[in-house]
């Protein structure tokens, strides 16, 4: 091609000789967005590669379009395209684990079902280094070169796992909300090291959920002090100070437990029937949500409560309205979104193990979160059997286990 190239522009300087006729550009010289660029002025140049030539080069040879290459994919999409539809659906995994071992159903988890995330549950004294070496024990069961999501629930207050030392003995969100954002997010910098150190890569907080000030009793958020204030932009600023501190220590953050459980009157752990009467698509209390994902949050936890001015008849966890219309589309997140515990949790009771997994997915969601890891053969082969049989969903799972991957890969776990 090259060679033709070179013996057409000879030949057009050959008859410029002969002719008063003025060569002009094809207005392609830009090479189009999916141009390779050299530099970083050439990328944002509007105009042909001709214009910033000599006027006499202009005038005694065609402008010549550059070949476009398009750039090379990314390091998650060349291991999605190595992995067959099983180990993708695998990645859509996050089991539990106890924080003091490396258990049995884990690991038969991570290698028979190629589970991809685990959560370290269970309060544990063990200290940073011996944490390290239960991570260290799940990693090595992992496929050479595609690490874990390792997580737990580090939030502070009652809801802090590892309590061993070396971990700080961090106050519950209430007390957090009553520093300055700038404090909280050094401290939460603190914290995240702990973390990364211990071989943790997923915080499952901050909490996100706003507790009104009159609430008579919010068992999931406020009875347990896990609200970083009784409103929204308290909220907002103080969880995503602690996201950004985790962030700055490598630790990716989960804001949760989306559209919000701070005005709900049962905990969907331990209740069925768990009902939000309140939260519109445009409510305030998303604000907080809003704020975290403009400053970049990697993680959304959905919560699994019903609400029913927004999609009446299903848990949020399973509402492509409230995962696709108002989280992907109202509020633009495109990070990994991860189902609150659908093993054991009362509110999920009413669905078979495997169409939970099948819903999340169905919905829009990419990382289903079991606190049941023996749970992990039924939903895999449930994924699997939809899958093979539904290219649609197919395609969702594909796309979830990318979202995924694309985590991983900016995590250093690729």
């Amino acid at each position: 091609m090259r060679l033709l190239m070179t013996a057409s522009a000879g030949l057009v300087l050959a008859l410029t000789a002969l002719t008063a006729c003025t060569s002009a550009t094809d207005g392609r010289g830009d090479g189009g967005p999916s141009a390779t660029p050299t530099s970083s002025a050439a990328s944002s140049a509007p105009s042909s590669h001709a214009s910033s030539r000599p006027s006499s080069a202009s005038t005694s040879s065609p402008t010549k379009s550059p070949t476009t290459t398009p750039p090379p994919p990314s390091r998650a999409a060349q291991v999605l395209a190595s992995l067959d539809e099983a180990q993708r659906v695998g990645q859509l995994l996050m089991v539990d684990c106890p924080s003091t071992e490396a258990a049995s159903a884990t690991i038969e988890a991570i290698t028979g079902q190629h589970v991809g995330g685990v959560i370290l549950d269970g309060n544990s004294s063990l200290s940073v280094s011996q944490t390290r070496a239960v991570t260290g024990a799940l990693q090595s069961h992992a496929p050479s070169g595609l690490g874990l999501l390792i997580s737990t629930d580090q939030e502070g207050g009652l809801v802090r796992r590892l309590r061993g030392p070396g971990f700080s003995d961090i106050p519950s969100a209430v007390a957090q909300g009553q520093q300055s954002p700038s404090t909280l997010r050094a401290q939460a910098t603190t914290w995240g090291g702990q973390l990364h150190a211990a071989g943790v890569n997923v915080d499952l907080a901050p909490v996100m959920d706003t507790v009104p000030a009159d609430s008579p009793g919010n068992p999931p958020i406020g009875d347990l002090d896990r609200e970083y204030g009784h409103d929204p932009g308290t909220v907002a600023s103080h969880g995503t100070a602690v996201a950004e501190g985790l962030a700055a220590a490598g630790v990716a953050a989960t804001i949760k437990h989306f559209p919000g459980l701070g005005r709900v009157t049962g905990n969907t752990d331990t209740t069925s029937g768990v009902t939000d009467t309140v939260t519109t698509r445009h409510d305030t209390y998303l604000q907080p949500f809003a704020t975290a994902i403009r400053a970049g949050a990697p993680f959304v936890m959905m919560s699994t409560a019903i609400y029913s001015r927004l999609d009446p008849n299903t848990p949020a966890a399973f509402s492509s309205t409230i995962i696709g219309t108002i989280l992907r589309g109202d509020l633009g997140f495109t990070g990994v979104i991860i189902s609150d515990d659908l093993g054991n949790a009362a509110q999920v009771s009413g669905y078979s193990v495997g169409s939970r997994a099948v819903d999340f997915v169905q919905a829009g969601g990419d990382v289903v979160l079991t606190v049941n890891a023996t749970q992990a053969a039924t939903m895999t082969a449930a994924l699997l059997s939809r899958a093979n049989s539904d290219p649609a969903f197919k395609a969702k799972v594909d796309a979830a286990a990318l979202v995924v991957l694309q985590e991983k890969q900016r995590l250093g776990l690729l």
